[in-house]
């Protein structure tokens, strides 16, 4: 009998990413704040969530780092807090982009996409070209078919033995 050596997929980034940001409203949270949501009641209103679980679900996203809460107090009315993206959770654009490109490609109305992400220079420059995203190698080549594209060991790989 043979044994196969595989990773262990119980030991993987994917699930770990998935616990913080795998539950449906939570990825539409952060959507929100890339939107310029803030504040509590903006999230609320945009997402139409009940107030409990946006709780629940700004407080999860706080102790994932994905946001952090800023205090703020209107004149007269008690203390507050906003939530502003963190460079983890601006690092899950690319993300946000994938999941629309895939959602636009196969579950998009007959009549088109609702939303376009397009590029906003910060040279000056109008691009305004649509934004993808594209899966690039070490050496620079792009658009990799997913036959191309394969898992390999990492240095924190663990391994289980199966038959």
């Amino acid at each position: 009998m043979e044994f196969e050596r595989r990773i262990d997929p119980v030991n993987c980034s994917v699930a770990r990413a998935l616990s913080v940001v795998g539950e449906r409203w939570s990825l539409l949270i952060v959507r929100e704040a890339f939107d310029g949501a803030s504040r509590f009641a903006e999230f609320r209103d945009r997402l139409g969530i009940a107030s409990n679980l946006l709780s629940t679900r700004l407080e999860s996203l706080v102790e994932a780092g994905v946001l952090r809460r800023i205090p703020y107090q209107e004149p007269g009315a008690r203390q507050r807090y906003e939530y502003r993206l963190t460079e983890r959770g601006i690092d899950l654009r690319p993300t946000l982009v994938a999941l629309l490109e895939w959602g636009d490609k196969y579950l998009a109305d007959p009549e088109g996409p609702s939303v376009i992400i397009r590029h906003e220079s910060t040279d000056g420059s109008e691009c305004e070209e649509p934004v993808r995203v594209v899966l690039e190698c070490g050496a620079g080549h792009t658009h990799l078919s997913p036959s191309e594209v394969h898992r390999t060991p990492g240095p924190g790989a663990r391994f289980i033995v199966a038959k």
